[in-house]
């Protein structure tokens, strides 16, 4: 279960940031809520996912999945370009996490 929690915390951050860019320096009124929203929710399920797994590893692992993420939703929604470094750079990041989690396990105890 507090992988399903750590997944909607992805979930929200991923759209706070892609509102966050589409806000225009918060300029814009709906998607500036939506960020504020999506911060606070997406931290308190982390903090709630952090009652039975370690910080480390869920830091890394809800970070990467949401800079990937939002990597994604950029090129879909905004028109990002993707560079081939863009790309590496993303790899890299999941194989950081993957060795992380290997390493130090994700479980409290």
């Amino acid at each position: 279960m507090p992988y399903v929690v750590l997944a909607f915390a992805i979930l929200f951050e991923i759209t706070a940031t892609l509102s966050l860019r589409a806000s225009e320096g918060f300029s814009k009124a709906g998607p500036s809520v939506i960020v504020v929203a999506g911060y606070l929710i997406s931290f308190v399920l982390m903090a709630k996912a952090l009652t039975a797994l370690n910080v480390g590893p869920v830091y890394a692992i809800w970070s990467a999945l949401g800079t990937v993420g939002a990597f994604v939703g950029g090129v879909v929604l905004f028109q990002e370009p993707v560079r081939p470094l863009s790309i590496a750079g993303a790899v890299i990041v999941v194989a950081g996490v993957v060795v992380m989690s290997l390493g130090g396990g994700v479980r409290h105890g």
